[in-house]
């Protein structure tokens, strides 16, 4: 589940959360800093689940707080327990879940107590594979609606500042504001798009859990078509099942006093929105390709969103140009030659070069690398014409072993600026196969 460099998009019906106090911060405590893994534009941190510590994905599109993938978190303990039914977007049938309530979370500095929790059971749904890192559970609304929420893409940081006066004051100061309104207790902003000519005022789900620029839907207005030159593709996963849509450039984006050019973005068809109840006026989405060009503070109690400009502001908007997606598939034992630096002794005027001979001056270790597998391959795309299929194992990259790459930087090097060719060694069946494509732009 990844795009435009594993864009990896979780959105989630609706849940009820009425009653819970969300984050408060400890007294005497004026701010809280939290340092964030970055990976395919999705940002993840660490919260404690009644005194054990989670893996979260933070997504404002997310109302309710979901746990997953807690195979190895077992000793995790939940309250009140009882089943119910999850859905959204995707083709597919609702899942099984539990819902627990009177749960603690615990940030350091500050905590929210009666927390509900909705725990997805089906261990299909599954972000690890597709991240590269354990990710045990996605929040939102929770997380964000009482505090000053500054998230600093570059420094990849979260700082949570009490929402009193100064901090309020210093914010003003140095960030352009911007109205919102929070429904259904998610982020909407109104903006602008241009495509086949026509500016085209939209309202957008602020979406930093969505790692596309911006998601359309075409029934939302008359004036929201694909444009001709476009491509099919899969857009992520929901909990109902894949999201697939289409790939196109649009002109521009204006975002109150930002505008943005040359955009890919997203049209995701209708069978896989069914199930997501819209709010009205809703376009589309707007997600962490735009948003991690700004230090962003979201002001949920005032309805505010806070932006400024940092040192991605002007990077160009791309796509996975090879139409292959890559997870995680486990984990191998792999042999590792490892270097030894000798240092010759001393004793007494004599020198002891025994052992420092270069050919000894190695040993063998073994080690834990992640093995690769492809997930997806999209139709007549430059991997699909080559050969490469769904489940092929992949051996090396560019006849470098694939475990030497994070899935981050795989994903990068497929979502390249440059034309270049790339090389897949792959098993498949048994066999060793080699395959050949170029990166090309097809928008």
């Amino acid at each position: 589940m990844k795009k435009i460099i594993l864009l990896f998009f979780i959105f989630i019906s609706t849940f009820p959360v009425l009653g819970q106090e969300g984050f408060l911060l400890e007294k005497g405590v004026d701010k809280v800093v939290i340092p964030f893994k970055f990976i395919n534009n999705l940002l993840f941190i660490p919260i404690k689940v009644n005194g054990i510590e989670l893996n979260f994905l933070l997504d404002s599109g997310v109302e309710g707080t979901i746990l997953f993938s807690l195979e190895d978190k077992k000793e995790v303990s939940f309250f009140n327990v009882e089943k119910v039914t999850l859905r959204g977007l995707g083709e597919e049938e609702s899942v099984e879940g539990l819902k627990s309530t009177n749960n603690i979370l615990e940030i350091k500095g500050g905590k929210s107590i009666n927390h509900l929790l909705y725990v997805v059971l089906d261990q299909r749904f599954n972000l690890s594979s597709h991240i590269g890192i354990p990710v045990n559970g996605i929040i939102g609304y929770n997380f964000l609606k009482n505090n000053l929420i500054e998230i600093n893409y570059e420094k990849k940081r979260i700082i949570v500042y009490r929402d009193n006066k100064n901090n309020r004051n210093r914010i003003e100061k140095k960030f352009e504001k911007i109205d919102i309104s929070i429904e259904k207790s998610k982020p909407y902003i109104v903006s602008s798009v241009v495509m086949n000519s026509n500016e085209i005022p939209v309202k957008l789900l602020i979406d930093i859990g969505n790692s596309d620029a911006i998601w359309l839907f075409e029934n939302a207005s008359k004036l929201i078509k694909v444009p001709n030159k476009n491509f099919e593709d899969y857009l992520g996963k929901g909990f109902s099942g894949d999201i697939e849509g289409k790939r196109a450039q649009i002109s521009a984006f204006k975002l109150s006093k930002f505008e943005f050019h040359k955009l890919i973005i997203a049209f995701p068809d209708s069978t896989s929105i069914k199930n997501v109840k819209m709010v009205q006026g809703r376009s589309g989405s707007v997600g962490a390709e735009i948003l991690k060009r700004f230090i962003v503070v979201f002001d949920y109690s005032n309805e505010k969103l806070f932006l400024r400009k940092n040192g991605n502001f002007y990077s160009p908007f791309s796509y996975n140009k090879s139409g292959v997606e890559i997870q995680h598939n486990g984990l191998q034992w792999v042999q590792e030659t490892v270097h030894l630096e000798t240092v010759p002794i001393v004793i007494g005027d004599a020198v002891d070069t025994r052992g420092n001979n270069a050919a000894n001056n190695f040993k063998y270790k073994f080690a834990l690398k992640p093995i690769y597998i492809i997930s997806n391959v999209r139709k007549n795309s430059p991997a699909a014409i080559s050969g490469l299929q769904k489940g092929d194992v992949i051996v090396t990259i560019n006849n470098v072993p694939a475990y030497k790459f994070s899935l981050d930087k795989i994903n990068a090097m497929l979502k390249s600026e440059e034309e270049k060719w790339i090389t897949f060694e792959v098993e498949r069946e048994s066999q060793l196969l080699k395959f050949k494509f170029q990166l090309l732009n097809v928008l």
